[in-house]
């Protein structure tokens, strides 16, 4: 069994599409470890802010049926994928780390690039895998996240109730 760690995030109907996943991601792959959810500002474009935050899953699938599976949760609330990378959307699920795999998986790159830039990956992360450590640099969720520039990409913790 693998460890993985997505990232849930949502600007459009944000409150439905992070319940609905949080609810499809248990359905789907059973108990999951979750961060506090966290606000914050659009990145890469103009947009209304996001709600974030980090489910934990358990898994022995291989990545790229985790990649497919989270594909389809995003699809089944309505995401559209055009050619602007940086976007509004309903619902974005990426999959961070898969154990220590490292590498290019179904396109994506893991562990993912976005835990060492984005805050609003970076913070719930440390907040639920503060000892784990990152497949390639070795230094832990929390180490990184004490160092991380945190002003630039302020979280606002919310309340959510599941």
């Amino acid at each position: 069994m693998a460890r993985c760690w997505i990232s849930v995030g949502s600007n459009q109907n944000r409150e439905h599409s992070i319940r609905g996943a949080v609810h499809a991601l248990r359905e789907r792959f059973g108990e999951l470890i979750l961060s506090s959810v966290y606000e914050s500002e659009a990145v890469g474009f103009d947009g209304r802010p996001f709600l974030n935050l980090v489910a934990g899953i358990d898994s022995d699938e291989p990545a790229l049926a985790l990649l497919t599976a989270l594909r389809a949760i995003e699809d089944a609330f309505g995401r559209v994928r055009g050619p602007n990378r940086f976007a509004p959307r309903t619902l974005d699920l990426d999959l961070l780390t898969y154990g220590d795999l490292t590498g290019r998986i179904g396109g994506c790159t893991l562990p993912r690039e976005e835990i060492l830039h984005d805050a609003f990956v970076l913070g719930p992360l440390a907040e639920v895998a503060a000892r784990e450590r990152h497949p390639t640099l070795g230094r832990s969720y929390g180490e990184l996240w004490r160092a991380f520039e945190k002003s630039a990409h302020p979280l606002r913790p919310v309340a959510f109730p599941f």
